[in-house]
């Protein structure tokens, strides 16, 4: 993981906070100070707090200083859990990471202001009646990673032109999972490609998944944007290597741990807006007076040396319009 200067600075505050800002003694010493809980069922990403840090500082809060920070990273099955703690001591603002943990927010309380950010539709998750009229408690930022599934298998055609077979990978648990499956279907249709829906409800179905793409020969795959997913990149990553197996992600982070490429929303962006939102509630501004914000902050990122290690020679056309090549 890579951080500029000022990152790097702010990268220095975030040593003691992977589970929680401070421990709940130290917040007993400042009463009177707001709190944020943070949560996102992912592993901990040192990037997003920067950057949630960074947009609550654009509008006057520091943490430790005049707001503290409490971040929460967990499985899906501990969510409830940490948010009815969270609702229980009477939080500042909620502010919460993808979907899962918008839902459970959003099941816990209608009193606490809860600041989103995910990928999906939050209106078709039913987190807001409308982008540009949230009502109720919640508000936040979207960076429809769903919608783009289109661009990255045309992407990843470029990038494989001679794979006619590609793999979608999906997870079926997650209520996004047949609007992926037709969103990949059609935009697979109109490049002319076959495309082989293969599911994956766990970390112990990937092992499976990939023998099933090396079997039928799948010249190329394209991945979900999903929490489980990202969770596992690690996993993902070394299995792609290990099958050579070109592989499409959403998120520029798992490019930079060793994936090839990826195509979608800058997060970092979206969470630091998150994080303005979550201060200017701080101010004393309601949800329901701020519209959901639509991030519209792409890029392109290849990883030269997972090309090299898969033998795969990147069209120059591509890196041409790459935001960022990793070599």
């Amino acid at each position: 993981m890579r951080f500029d200067r000022l990152e790097r600075r702010e990268f220095i505050t975030l040593l003691s906070s992977a589970t929680a800002a401070w421990p709940f003694a130290a917040r007993a010493q400042q009463p009177s100070m707001p709190v944020v809980g943070f949560v996102r069922n992912t592993l901990p990403d040192a990037r997003l707090m920067v950057a949630f840090r960074r947009g609550l500082n654009e509008v006057g809060y520091v943490d430790g200083q005049n707001v503290a920070i409490e971040f929460h990273w967990t499985e899906d099955d501990r969510l409830p859990a940490i948010v009815a703690d969270l609702v229980r001591r009477q939080v500042s603002v909620i502010a919460t990471g993808g979907q899962p943990a918008s839902l459970a927010a959003k099941a816990a309380t209608a009193a606490i202001p809860i600041v989103f950010a995910t990928g999906d539709d939050p209106v078709q998750l039913g987190l807001v009646s409308s982008l540009n009229r949230p009502s109720g408690n919640l508000t936040g930022v979207s960076f429809l990673i769903g919608g783009l599934i289109p661009k990255r298998l045309e992407l990843l055609h470029e990038l494989v032109p001679t794979a006619n077979l590609v793999a979608f990978l999906v997870n079926s648990n997650a209520v996004t999972a047949e609007a992926y499956k037709k969103e990949a279907q059609a935009a697979a249709r109109s490049l002319g490609l076959h495309l082989a829906v293969l599911d994956a409800g766990s970390e112990r179905d990937l092992e499976m998944v990939f023998a099933t793409v090396v079997q039928r020969r799948a010249g190329a795959l394209l991945i979900q944007p999903d929490a489980l997913f990202t969770g596992t990149r690690d996993r993902l990553i070394a299995l792609s290597t290990r099958h050579g197996v070109p592989t499409m992600y959403h998120l520029r982070e798992v490019v930079e741990a060793g994936g090839l490429v990826s195509y979608g929303t800058g997060f970092a962006d979206a969470y630091r807006q998150a994080g303005r939102y979550a201060g200017r509630i701080l101010k004393g501004e309601k949800p329901a007076d701020l519209p959901v914000v639509q991030s519209t902050k792409f890029e392109l990122v290849i990883n030269l040396k997972t090309a090299k290690a898969l033998r795969l020679e990147i069209p120059s056309a591509l890196l041409a319009t790459a935001d960022e090549v990793i070599e």
